[in-house]
């Protein structure tokens, strides 16, 4: 039986990313070849310390210039062979696209991302809104911000309200050298993916941007890794009352840039056992075959959505 208005969220969705992919080509041919068509995020790859693949907060701005207090506004948006976050697929394995809005003002900002994804309550689409301050305390540029996220058009388990969630992060990066810059970050949810668990994650990482002197003009490239750890409190009686499994998830890779365009090939991975991934994420494709747990996974069922994965990425970035 159709979910009533999932057509329209679907609607909705591919609506969004196509007026974000004109605004940005209109954009584009009106700056034609001015440099400012280009975002710092074009010009080097961000440390990602675990935050949504088209989120404001995994992309460096830079300060207005001179320090001027000036509205601007950044469009991003692209598809990747699969869409994972904190290591886990939220795309079944399978290809997903996302766009992106932010407007900035000073230190502040606020936008919205839309992304496809592939969950077990069937959401249309991922919509996050989010907001902050992104100001520089000595060499470190720190971001400050909430996002919410939104699943609309779910078909969730009768004793489920959805898994509609909000997050506050803080994250820093600094430059050691002209190439080299390192990165860290936290991350709090009272009530992760409305499961009734606070989660707490914690990122670090480290990039390097091969010297532009030594490549062609327009181009960059940049090496970057990072690693995070994930721990939760205990879930709702509702879903079993046992926390969630902590983990360790590792990311490495190299974001190729020629002007607006991105090409991220990355490596992703954790140390989530098979039986503990499916308690993670309620796959539904999950199969039996694993190590029964009497209390978190009494039928041994596992899932491949936490496993190591190699992921191609294009996108492109301009203001």
């Amino acid at each position: 039986m159709k979910r009533p208005g999932l057509a329209g969220f679907k609607a909705l969705f591919v609506a969004s990313a196509g007026w974000l992919c004109a605004e940005a080509m209109t954009a584009t041919a009106a700056l034609g070849q001015s440099p400012t068509s280009t975002t710092e995020a074009a010009s080097s790859g961000a440390i990602n310390l675990g935050g949504r693949g088209w989120s404001a907060a995994e992309s460096r701005h830079p300060a207005p210039e001179g320090g001027k207090n000036q509205l601007e506004f950044e469009f991003r948006g692209g598809l990747a062979s699969d869409y994972i976050y904190r290591g886990v697929t939220l795309s079944d394995r399978k290809p997903a696209v996302g766009a992106a809005i932010e407007a900035t003002y000073a230190l502040l900002y606020a936008g919205a991302t839309v992304a496809s994804v592939k969950l077990p309550t069937q959401p249309a689409a991922e919509i996050s809104m989010s907001g902050g301050i992104r100001p520089t305390l000595g060499k470190i540029d720190f971001d400050l911000g909430v996002t919410y996220f939104r699943y609309p058009g779910e078909a969730p388990a009768s004793e489920s309200k959805g898994i509609d969630y909000w997050e506050a992060a803080i994250r820093g990066e600094t430059r050691l050298t002209e190439s080299i810059r390192i990165g860290g970050g936290f991350a709090y949810s009272p009530n992760v993916s409305n499961t009734g668990a606070w989660s707490q994650y914690a990122a670090g990482g480290i990039g390097y941007n091969v010297p532009s002197r030594i490549l062609p003009a327009d181009v960059g490239v940049s090496f970057t890794a990072a690693t995070g750890y994930s721990w939760f409190g205990h879930q709702s009686l509702d879903f079993g009352g046992f926390p969630l499994p902590a983990y360790l998830n590792w990311q490495a890779g190299v974001t190729i840039t020629y002007k607006m365009i991105n090409l991220d090939l990355r490596y992703h991975d954790t140390n989530l056992s098979k039986e503990n991934c499916f308690v993670f994420t309620g796959d539904p494709n999950a199969r039996p075959g694993g190590r029964p747990d009497p209390v978190t996974n009494p039928d041994g069922l596992t899932s491949r959505w936490c496993g190591a994965a190699f992921v191609a990425k294009l996108s492109f970035a301009l203001n």
